[in-house]
């Protein structure tokens, strides 16, 4: 049949990829020349789009008993020369009281510990934590208790402590509150009485602590337009708009490993979940974010979250999400030692980490993004990365065909065609993210290898010797890469 273009027949690709046994027909992707360049969209890029997310309670003991935690955030500022930006907040931030008689990080108790605490309070020693992080750093504060001075004491403490205090949320998931009990819902509660009740703590808020462009606003999970951006956007007027700095929603797809890190399943949950209400806040000129997300909610899935497919789901997610608009992605970190999802903490290191960090490493010095396969209909996932002056920088490359292991079952490949390459009649260097299957997992005894490199349990520390691939370019600008199924290879054009 020759060779099958991805862009023109993505629908014949993809019965290839449910059918092949071996090498199937190769798929081609034509790199543009610059941003800009006719056929493709081009999104831009922030110059950390990948971060972390914190539970509220959690937060002090992820920075200062978890090992780890500032070596892998620091692997990352080692890639970019940003600290990722991180969030802290979630469910128990509308459980937590601000106390400033308190000399503790959080107070509370739990009959286990691997339990979120129903109440907690904090004092001053929390946002003073927050504030040594070099990053950018959002809080969440309390709205469901509905007590607006206690949270704008806590909030005046946020801007005094936190020296790169991005943003404060107003309650975190409020579509729940009626089911939570939580005061602010008593009587009537659905989407109009909560951006009514946003707009107004977001004024009352801002004006308090004498601060503009400070709220992230909306941070629901559930699904728009009934709750989300668009229609927080309408009911705005100049003096609430004032007080935004950014839009949030949350997602957690969940779904087998399979069809967490299909390529297709991973488009069609952005593209329906995110496309419209992006488009809306953008027309504000403000940005889009996913202030917490991870592959299945509730600190994961035992026989999914912690996976190489997860892992890969994650890298997937991430480009996908920054190729729609979205400016920066949280990923969850919940109770320490009970979370499934967890890049560290519960094991000493998660595959999802190694995913999280391809993506890192793609998009490090970037200044836009193109996905080569849209419409994203096929397994074989495609995108572009540009530097500062428009040139392409990387290709990233996704075999996403699920390869499941064990059994004496054959692992397939794919081919995939570049063509358009820059660097005519040379070489080029690459990475490759893989793993023995989708099901692999660290703390089972088998470990992703992103360019033949690891992360210690424990530290985060890189360990091994990097390794590039080398593939020559035709005179032409073509080359040809072969990837497994259930792997990833980032081709370095510069």
């Amino acid at each position: 049949m020759g060779v099958v273009s991805v862009k023109t027949f993505g629908l014949l690709c993809l019965a290839l990829a449910t059918t092949s046994t071996s090498t199937a027909q190769a798929a081609t992707f034509e790199v543009p020349a610059k941003v800009g360049a006719p056929g493709y969209k081009y999104a831009p890029l922030d110059p950390a789009p990948v971060g972390l997310s914190f539970e509220f309670f959690a937060f002090p003991s992820y920075f200062t008993n978890v090992t780890a935690t500032k070596q892998c955030l620091a692997n990352w500022k080692s890639l970019t020369g940003v600290w990722p930006p991180i969030r802290i907040g979630g469910t128990t931030q509308d459980r937590a009281q601000y106390d400033a008689s308190t000399s503790a990080y959080v107070v509370y108790s739990v009959h286990n510990a691997a339990d979120a605490p129903m109440t907690l309070t904090f004092g001053s020693k929390f946002m003073t934590l927050a504030g040594t992080y070099e990053g950018s750093v959002v809080v969440g504060l309390n709205r469901g208790k509905n007590k607006i001075e206690n949270t704008i004491a806590a909030a005046k403490v946020a801007v005094a402590e936190v020296k790169n205090l991005l943003a404060i949320e107003l309650g975190n998931e409020p579509e729940y509150y009626p089911k939570d009990g939580q005061p602010i819902a008593a009587g009537t509660w659905n989407p109009s009485v909560d951006v009514a009740s946003q707009n107004s703590w977001m004024i009352r808020v801002g004006s308090a602590i004498g601060r503009k462009n400070i709220i992230q606003a909306g941070n629901w999970n559930a699904a728009a337009p009934t709750w989300g951006a668009a229609n927080l956007v309408a009911a705005e007027n100049a003096t609430v708009r004032q007080y935004v700095r950014h839009y949030a929603h949350h997602n957690y797809p969940g779904g087998t490993i399979q069809s967490l890190m299909t390529h297709p399943t991973t488009v069609k949950n952005v593209r329906t979940q995110f496309e419209a209400d992006v488009a809306a806040v953008l027309r504000t000129g403000r940005e889009y974010v996913l202030g917490e997300t991870n592959s299945v909610s509730g600190g994961g899935a035992a026989g999914v979250s912690p996976t190489f497919g997860a892992a890969l789901w994650t890298m997937d997610y991430a480009l996908r999400a920054a190729y729609t608009n979205i400016s920066r992605i949280y990923f969850h970190h919940g109770t320490v030692g009970n979370c499934q999802y967890c890049f560290f903490g519960r094991y000493s290191m998660g595959a999802p980490y190694y995913g999280a960090h391809a993506a890192v490493a793609f998009l490090a010095g970037g200044s836009h993004v193109t996905a080569l396969d849209d419409p994203g209909t096929t397994n074989y996932a495609a995108y572009v990365v540009f530097d500062s002056q428009g040139q392409p920088l990387r290709v990233l490359l996704y075999n996403s065909d699920y390869f499941a292991g064990g059994g004496g079952t054959t692992r397939t490949s794919q081919s995939f065609t570049l063509t358009g390459l820059p660097r005519s009649g040379s070489i080029v260097r690459a990475k490759r993210l893989t793993a023995a299957s989708a099901s692999s997992r660290v703390d089972q005894g088998s470990s992703p290898t992103f360019g033949g490199q690891t992360f210690a349990d424990g530290t985060c520390v890189v360990q091994g010797t990097e390794t590039f691939e080398s593939t020559a370019v035709s005179s032409n600008g073509q080359a040809t890469f072969t990837l497994k199924a259930t792997e990833v290879l980032i081709v370095y054009l510069q």
